[in-house]
C-alpha cells in the first residue's frame, strides 16, 4: 500500500503544478488584456481631455455707429470691427503679412459672435467693449503646448513676432483656457475650434432608434415563428441557412443593399437617419434573430407541456409563458446587434451620411451624420486640433455604448424570472 501511494504521489504533484501554472497563465493573460485596454482607453482619454478645453482671447472692440446700420444690424461688417480692435491693441503692426498673422490669433467665427452680441443690444453701438472671442485652433494648439516655440522660425507655426503677441495678451490676462461647451452643443465646422459633436450624437441618436424599432420586434416575431410554429421542411431549412448567411456578411454589403434599394429604387432621402436605420436594422436583423432563436430553445420543453397540459392554446403558451422567459437572452441578442450598429461605418458611407453636416438634425428625414462618420472625417483631417476632436468624440461614442448596454441590462435583469 505504501508504494502504491509512493508512486502516485509524484503523478498527483504534477499535475497540481501543471494545474497551478495553467491558473497563473490564465491570470497573465487577463492582466494583460485589461493593461492593453488601459493603455487604449487612457491614451485616447488622455489626447480627447483637450478638447473639452477652448483657449479665448479678449478683446477691446469699438461697436462703432457708422459701420453699421440702424436698420440692418445683423448685415454689417462685424470682421472689419475685430481687425480694427486686433489694429488698435497692436498699433506696431504695419506690413500686410504681420497684420494677416495677427487676424490669425482669433476664430473666424469672432465676426459672428460679435453680430450676436450687438443684435441681442443694440444699446452696445458707440461704445467700446471688452468680449472674449474663441481663439484660432493654431493658437488654441499653442496655448495647450503641442505645437513647437523653438528652432528655426520658418520650421514654426509661430514666429518670434506671432510669439511677442501671445506674451503681450498672457501678461494682461487677456488670454484664458475655459471649458469648451460648444464641443457637445454644436455641429460640425470645417474650423476646429468651431467642432462640435451634437450634430453627430442626435443622427446616431435617431439612426439607431429607427434600427430598434424595426429589427428588434421584426426579429423576436420572425425568432417566435421559425423556432415556435414553422414546419419542419427544406423551405424552412432554406430560410435558415440564409439567416446564418446573412449574419456573416460584411457591412458594406447592406450599404449597398440601402443605396440600391432605399436611395435610387425608393427615393428616399439621402443622407437622412431613416435610411441609415434601414440599412442598420436589415444588418442587424440576423444577429437578433438567432439570439433570439437561442433564448427559445433554453425554455424548458415542461413549461410549453405544463402550459398546453392546463388548456393554452399555442398561441397562450408561446407568448404568455415561452416568449416572457425568453426575453432576457433577447434583449442579449438586442444588445449585440445595437452595439454593432453604434459601431458601424461602412454602410452609412455608401448612403450619403459622410456628408459635410453643420445643422442639428429635427427629424428622421433630415440630413444628418453619425458619430462614427464624424470620427472618420476628423481622423482624416490634416489639422493637428481634429486629434483632439477625434479622441473626445471616441471617448463619447464608449460612453455611449455603454450606456446603451447598461440599460439594457437593467431592462434582461428586470424581466428574468427563474425557473
Amino acid at each position: 500500500m505504501t508504494n502504491i501511494f509512493t508512486e502516485i504521489s509524484p503523478a498527483l504533484r504534477r499535475r497540481h503544478a501543471a494545474e497551478t501554472r495553467f491558473m497563473w497563465f490564465g491570470r497573465i493573460a487577463i492582466f494583460i488584456a485589461i493593461g492593453f485596454l488601459v493603455v487604449m482607453i487612457g491614451s485616447i482619454a488622455w489626447i480627447g481631455s483637450g478638447a473639452l478645453k477652448q483657449t479665448q482671447v479678449e478683446l477691446s472692440v469699438f461697436i462703432d455707429p457708422q459701420e453699421i446700420s440702424a436698420d440692418a444690424i445683423a448685415d454689417a461688417d462685424y470682421s472689419k470691427l475685430v481687425k480694427s480692435a486686433l489694429r488698435s491693441r497692436f498699433p506696431e503692426v504695419k506690413k500686410r503679412r504681420d497684420k494677416k498673422n495677427l487676424y490669425g490669433l482669433v476664430s473666424y467665427d469672432a465676426a459672428y459672435t460679435l453680430r450676436d452680441k450687438v443684435v441681442a443690444d443694440p444699446d452696445l453701438i458707440g461704445q467700446t467693449v471688452n468680449i472674449w472671442f474663441v481663439a484660432s485652433d493654431d493658437l488654441d494648439m499653442l496655448i495647450k503646448g503641442n505645437l513647437t516655440i523653438t528652432g528655426d522660425e520658418k520650421m514654426r507655426r509661430f514666429d518670434d513676432k506671432q510669439l511677442g503677441w501671445v506674451e503681450s495678451l498672457k501678461q494682461e490676462d487677456a488670454i484664458e483656457t475655459r471649458f469648451n461647451r460648444a464641443f457637445f452643443t454644436s455641429g460640425d465646422s470645417r474650423e476646429p475650434e468651431l467642432a462640435g459633436i451634437l450634430g453627430a450624437f442626435v443622427g446616431t441618436a435617431l439612426t439607431l432608434l429607427v434600427c430598434f424599432c424595426l429589427s428588434f420586434p421584426v426579429g423576436i416575431l420572425a425568432a417566435i415563428y421559425l423556432e415556435e410554429f414553422a414546419r419542419k421542411n427544406r423551405w424552412n431549412d432554406l430560410i435558415e441557412v440564409n439567416i446564418n448567411n446573412l449574419a456573416a456578411v460584411p457591412s458594406i454589403v447592406f450599404g449597398l443593399l440601402g443605396l440600391a434599394v432605399f436611395l435610387n429604387a425608393f427615393g428616399l432621402p439621402r443622407s437622412s437617419p431613416l435610411v441609415g436605420g434601414l440599412v442598420l436594422a436589415l444588418m442587424t436583423l440576423p444577429t437578433m434573430i438567432i439570439a433570439a432563436r437561442a433564448a427559445l430553445r433554453a425554455v424548458p420543453p415542461s413549461i410549453r407541456e405544463a402550459a398546453l397540459g392546463i388548456g393554452a392554446t399555442r398561441i397562450q403558451t408561446v407568448f404568455h409563458h415561452v416568449a416572457p422567459l425568453a426575453l432576457p437572452g433577447m434583449l442579449t441578442g438586442a444588445i449585440v446587434g445595437m452595439a454593432r450598429a453604434l459601431g458601424e461605418t461602412a454602410p452609412l458611407l455608401m448612403i450619403g451620411m459622410v456628408a459635410f453636416i453643420v445643422d442639428i438634425p429635427n427629424s428622421i428625414l433630415q440630413p444628418a451624420t453619425a458619430l462614427p462618420v464624424q470620427i472618420f472625417l476628423w481622423a482624416d483631417s490634416p489639422e493637428r486640433a481634429f486629434l483632439e476632436k477625434t479622441s473626445a468624440a471616441i471617448i463619447v461614442l464608449i460612453l455611449f455604448l455603454i450606456l446603451m448596454n447598461l440599460v439594457a441590462i437593467l431592462l434582461r435583469n428586470k424581466f428574468s424570472q427563474r425557473f
